[in-house]
């Protein structure tokens, strides 16, 4: 009979706290015409959202992007009365790291946290909320839905400031723009941070998070090197350190039964003195990456060489246009000139995203089957047109260059 209670009041609670993880929220009362954030406060883990966009009095224009500005719409158009009806997984986390991160949010016990650096503890990416941020021309959202997702596959990313989601404009990365072009059954959840090396990754126990919520089935991209080649202890190195690191972050993820997948670093926009070739500027890093992915039956995706086809086809002056190069009083605040080499804009990440995800395709990976219908293909020799782009701004900005270079 006691066992029977106890049953009972488990499924209770379980039911309890299901409920608590499921939300229908109706914003057609919402102002239309501002962009607007709406957070909702969830336990760790990805979350399906439905979002109904459009308005019954105005033609609208609606993008759709969550936590620290990762993109899962482009601006959507709807006509007066009409109604679209959009769906995503995005995932949500803390720097806590729980014993049982899958279960319901009763059963989690706290024993360790990932070291984050002082300026992440404000990054919406970090807090206890499941941020959805909504933006464009004239945006306009009728209803919400979200509910806690155990299905998806999720992609994991280890990198640095070329992949981490970047909070603040005019700053990006290819790892927050690389949701929009997956349908609901993957879901991103992007740890990579600026200035990281895979040193310094599984230091701060980034890997350590990512392996209490892998599963099998799961993907893990890593590209590093960027700021792997400054290290300079006893033991550093691309074919020591860096290649025993690399190789530690394999062993991890596929004891859990993931795939480990990785991606040589980007470029720096290092022109040769007549300003017709990109320079190398990462020694053997990238040599060394592919050794190890030799060597251990690890596909690669050669970012290294479609970002350099990249620079060349844009040339030395179009090629700024896909980093932070702007004149000063750009951005509010910003009293002098950007030129930054090495940082993408959303204009260059956008770019870099469609590389992967043709990286994805080219080696065939299972996860390509879940690119949404209206991909068409990627060549770096052939970008799309900068002027063409379309990024609605955040309003949120930060002048001060990401870590590393």
């Amino acid at each position: 009979m006691r066992k029977e209670f106890i049953i009972a009041c488990l499924s209770l609670l379980f039911s309890i706290v299901a409920k608590a993880q499921s939300f229908d929220i109706d914003l057609s009362s919402q102002p239309i015409g501002k962009p607007f954030r709406y957070s909702v406060a969830v336990p760790d883990g990805n979350y399906k959202v439905t979002v109904t966009i459009g308005s019954k009095r105005k033609v609208a224009e609606t993008a759709v992007r969550a936590e620290s500005r990762r993109l899962f719409f482009e601006p959507q158009k709807t006509k007066k009365k009409e109604l679209k009806t959009l769906t995503f997984t995005v995932n949500k986390r803390s720097p806590y790291i729980y014993k049982n991160e899958w279960a319901p949010e009763g059963s989690l016990e706290k024993f360790d946290s990932i070291r984050i650096k002082s300026r992440e503890k404000n990054y919406v990416n970090w807090d206890d909320s499941l941020t959805l941020e909504f933006c464009g021309s004239f945006p306009a959202v009728n209803r919400l839905q979200i509910e806690r997702d155990t299905i998806a596959t999720t992609l994991y990313l280890c990198g640095n400031s070329t992949v981490v989601d970047q909070e603040y404009e005019p700053w990006s990365s290819w790892g927050q723009m690389i949701p929009r072009w997956f349908n609901e059954q993957v879901c991103v959840a992007n740890f990579a941070e600026s200035g990281l090396t895979a040193t310094s990754f599984l230091a701060q126990k980034r890997f350590d998070k990512i392996l209490s919520t892998l599963r099998k089935g799961d993907y893990v991209f890593c590209e590093f090197g960027h700021n792997d080649q400054k290290e300079r202890f006893e033991g550093a190195g691309a074919y020591y350190n860096f290649a025993y690191a690399l190789k530690r972050l394999i062993d991890g993820a596929r004891k859990k039964g993931a795939m480990v997948v990785f991606l040589t670093p980007t470029q720096r926009r290092s022109f040769t003195d007549d300003h017709l070739h990109i320079r190398e500027t990462h020694a053997d890093y990238p040599d060394a990456m592919r050794e190890v992915a030799r060597r251990e039956q690890v596909p690669v995706i050669e970012l290294h060489d479609m970002t350099r086809t990249l620079f060349e086809t844009l040339g030395y002056e179009g090629s700024k246009h896909a980093l932070v190069h702007y004149p000063a009083n750009t951005f509010p605040g910003q009293m002098r000139e950007l030129a930054d080499n090495t940082h993408f804009n959303p204009y260059g990440a956008y770019e870099v995203a469609k590389m992967v995800v043709q990286g994805m395709k080219t080696l065939q990976l299972p996860l390509a089957d879940y690119i949404r219908n209206d991909w068409k293909g990627y060549d770096p020799a052939a970008p799309d047109a900068f002027e063409s782009f379309v990024w609605p701004d955040s309003h949120l900005y930060e002048i001060k260059k990401p870590d590393g270079n």
